[in-house]
């Protein structure tokens, strides 16, 4: 008998939610405001538990799984890879926050979810108030810099990015030594002593499923394709997220191998504000208390 995975947010809902194109897995609580929070690779919600509790006091939080994360479904893959473009994963995002009764809210998105989050501020600038982005730059600022020293330290976009199946079967022959080597070769400290045992055991329980493997390198071979292409379109047209931006990232993250992330995101964003934390990738867990102040200095009480 499968064991039970811990409850790492106590009195908070969940729900799945059907947008029409996705099931979305949700943990719901708290209490004002909404604030929608979107998790990056290779995790699912359970980013958010260390920074939770406080924020709940302030906001009422929404934390789906990303398609083909976690517990939400998992869209059917396809040549152009559209139904995992950051673009499909906002509009199902909307259509999420609407059902809940939210037509306007608040986001911080981390990694893969900030791809999300930057999407829907420019697809759907009437929904959001405003925006955090955690260690990330545009999809397409990162496609158009690599070069040796980046190339290295984001081998994954271009490793996941291949075509189906090649960087599935090989993640899938040791699906849990990979998920535990990528957490923690993208943490200051190189280890895992950051990410909770609860944590851990909800993400190894979802990453080994292979339909999970192959949906979340679909997400990547979105990135290098599809997602590119609307990000430049974006940028050719003069599109700009006309919503107050917050970038946080981590000293020693992924984010910091690509020039000033502030002067970065002022090519996207008129009203763009920021600071490096002291972490690595995943800054609402190692470094919790200082991001979840910097949320809530960013989107008030």
């Amino acid at each position: 008998m499968k064991e039970a995975l811990p409850d790492l947010y106590p009195g908070f809902d969940s729900v799945t939610i059907d947008t029409g194109d996705v099931q979305l897995f949700c943990r719901i609580g708290g209490t004002g405001p909404a604030l929608l929070l979107l998790h990056g690779y290779p995790q699912s919600n359970e980013i958010w538990h260390k920074i939770a509790p406080g924020l709940a006091k302030h906001f009422t939080l929404i934390m789906p799984d990303l398609p083909g994360y976690g517990r939400s479904s998992i869209p059917a893959l396809s040549s152009d890879h559209r139904a995992y473009s950051k673009k499909a994963m906002a509009d199902s995002m909307v259509e999420l926050m609407r059902q809940l009764g939210h037509t306007s809210f608040y986001l911080a998105g981390h990694d893969r979810g900030g791809r999300v989050g930057y999407r829907l501020a420019l697809d759907h600038p009437e929904a959001i108030k405003r925006l955090a982005v955690l260690d990330i730059m545009p999809t397409s600022d990162y496609w158009d810099r690599l070069d040796r020293t980046f190339g290295l330290k984001i081998y994954h976009w271009m490793f996941l990015a291949q075509p189906a199946p090649y960087p599935e079967t090989l993640i899938a022959a040791s699906a849990t030594s990979f998920l535990e080597h990528t957490l923690a070769s993208w943490t200051g400290l190189k280890n895992l002593d950051c990410f909770s045992e609860g944590a851990l055991a909800h993400n190894r329980s979802w990453f080994g499923d292979p339909a999970r493997i192959a949906a979340t390198c679909e997400d990547y071979r979105a990135g290098a394709t599809i997602d590119y292409e609307h990000d430049k379109a974006d940028l050719d047209a003069g599109n700009r997220i006309s919503v107050p931006l917050l970038a946080l990232w981590g000293n020693k993250g992924i984010a910091t191998s690509v020039d000033d992330p502030l002067a970065v995101w002022r090519n996207w964003c008129d009203d763009v504000s920021g600071k490096a934390l002291e972490c690595g990738h995943f800054l609402p867990e190692e470094a919790p208390e200082a991001t979840g102040e910097a949320l809530l200095s960013f989107f008030g009480p």
